[in-house]
């Protein structure tokens, strides 16, 4: 007796091989329960963002759009809630998504099985719409797959998941177009593709009108082959996860090569599986759970490939039944594929489409909103997550009250500046702002004090006949600081050794100040016999050098 699952694959078999007739492209795939799931909660969420709210939406939400959705595709009676808000754009999301990405779900199949059957070959309804319904929602009891045995057992959670990447790939094998299969290999293993690597992509295909894949694909061949004139302009923001990138890309070209080089398909589909098997456990140890799930899941999908060779071969042989061949056209991978791999195409074909009637994942809180299983990349988050552009920070939402106290004690509190070890040369150094203590001490002759009124000296007669010798010029005042300066300072005067110039002379040369009001005398050059003050000067730094031994 055949069960519901083999029924729904007479049902996907019988449109693909007429689906030529009704579809522009024969690489169309088919999301199954799962897969439309995850799309419709893509496009509640998108519409959510249209409406200026935020880019998520709630469990429950998703499963009242998800049961209107069915009933309403398959023209059921619809359920006694009401509809939620804004169905219609939801609904207009939803297709806009599996045209943009040349897919259908099993929905679109049961529709138009009726006009792609042969009366003599076909059943006339393999499926009714009541068990579809149920299918779609879980509701059937279909057993579980069984588990290969392994050295460490492996979560189903996790094998799911790495099936998914599995198929993801080799889906972007047969459809280039597949922006699901993209957003679940793009990062697997890590390349340090996150979140926003994934936005930019979004925004340079979404700026081109194209798929992701292409997008990615175009810029790095843009990139590679490009000349000068014909490269990225250095600020593409593809440009920071240009290693990434062209890494995912290499490893897309590799398989390609394989799929193009390889008429086999049993062994074709084997080396696909196994190279996708060696870059999800690189790095892995035989105890982690990716790595035993990755050797089930490929041992399985192996077995399977083999087994689908088969039977389309048998049926190719015996009749005319079966799946069309594929016909090389435009939107083939690459001329190899065209030609050479067109046998291995359609193998692929059939077993993504029995991959698409597995039934669905009981838990849907799993599915859609809690992280999906780490397999390799940096962050791990749900579907939804990814397709969520980052935050940016506007400066219009305001920082955490925490993170705003921090940085205000920050800026409040006092610096203190670090005391440097200087030289003997240091008068060589710049200072911006040079201590108080150094300023205070008039390292310079020009920062001497200086009198508006000085005291009158008492005359001597050595004094009076100097000055009525020799009458002033230049700048008579500074001379005779500078001097007296070098003497309290130094001791550089040259006669001193002599006896010449006493306290008393010293304190004499005291200025006192009178009022501000009155103007400035013109000061003359006092010069002494046998002291030649006036006339030393000093070299450029000594006088900071002399400060500087002093301390």
């Amino acid at each position: 007796m055949e069960t519901l699952e083999d029924r729904l694959k007479q049902m996907v078999k019988t449109f693909r091989r007429e689906c030529h007739r009704v579809l522009p492209s024969e690489r169309t795939t088919v999301h199954g329960a799962d897969g439309m799931l995850m799309v419709l909660q893509l496009a509640m969420a998108e519409v959510n963002k249209q409406l200026g709210r935020e880019f998520k939406v709630a469990l429950s939400d998703v499963l009242m759009a998800w049961k209107h959705l069915l009933l309403e595709k398959l023209h059921l009676p619809p359920p006694g809630f009401a509809r939620p808000e804004s169905y219609d754009l939801m609904r207009e999301a939803y297709e806009a998504f599996l045209k943009r990405s040349n897919t259908v779900d099993l929905l679109d199949v049961a529709s138009m099985y009726g006009q792609l059957r042969v009366a003599d070959l076909d059943p006339e309804e393999p499926v009714s719409q009541i068990q579809l319904f149920d299918f779609l929602l879980g509701n059937t009891a279909v057993p579980a797959p069984p588990c290969t045995p392994s050295r460490k057992p492996c979560s189903s959670q996790v094998k799911t998941a790495v099936r998914r990447v599995f198929c993801s790939y080799l889906s972007l094998l047969v459809n280039s177009k597949n922006d699901m299969a993209l957003a679940l290999t793009l990062d697997v293993p890590d390349r340090s593709l996150g979140r926003q690597a994934f936005a930019d992509i979004r925004h340079a295909a979404r700026d081109d009108s194209t798929a992701l894949f292409l997008a990615v694909t175009s810029f790095v061949r843009a990139v590679q082959l490009g000349g000068r004139g014909y490269a990225p302009a250095e600020s593409d923001p593809l440009r920071k996860y240009l290693k990434g990138l062209s890494e995912f890309v290499q490893f897309l070209d590799s398989l390609e090569e394989i799929l193009g080089e390889i008429p086999d398909p049993s062994v074709c589909g084997a080396r696909l599986v196994a190279a996708i098997r060696a870059v999800l456990v690189k790095g892995r140890g035989g105890a982690d759970q990716v790595y035993a799930a990755a050797g089930e899941t490929a041992a399985e999908l192996t077995e399977r490939i083999c087994q689908l060779h088969q039977i389309q071969k048998q049926a190719a042989n015996g009749s005319a039944t079966g799946i069309s061949p594929a016909r090389p056209k435009a939107y083939a991978v690459n001329h190899a594929t065209a030609f050479g791999g067109r046998d291995t195409v359609k193998v692929l074909i059939a077993l993504l489409d029995e991959e698409a009637v597995r039934p669905p994942w009981p838990n849907k809180a799993d599915l859609l909103c809690e992280d999906q299983p780490v397999l390799g990349g940096a962050e791990a988050s749900c579907v939804l997550t990814l397709f969520r552009s980052p935050e940016v920070s506007t400066g219009s939402s305001p920082e955490p009250l925490r993170n705003r106290v921090q940085s205000r004690a920050a800026l409040l509190r006092p610096k203190t500046k670090e005391r440097v070890i200087r030289s003997q040369f240091a008068c060589t150094y710049v200072d911006q702002d040079p201590p108080l203590s150094r300023v205070l001490d008039f390292p310079s002759t020009s920062q001497a004090p200086t009198c508006v009124h000085p005291a009158r000296r008492p005359s001597t007669p050595d004094v009076d006949e100097a000055m009525s010798a020799e009458p002033s010029s230049g700048s008579p005042d500074e001379e005779v600081q500078r001097g007296a300066a070098l003497q309290q300072r130094s001791g550089n005067d040259p006669g001193r050794g002599a006896g010449q110039g006493n306290k008393k002379t010293q304190g004499s040369k005291r200025k006192q100040l009178d009022s501000e009001s009155e103007p400035r005398p013109k000061k003359q050059v006092l010069k002494v016999p046998g002291k030649t003050v006036g006339k030393k000067k000093l070299i450029a730094g000594q006088g900071k050098l002399t400060s500087f031994f002093r301390v």
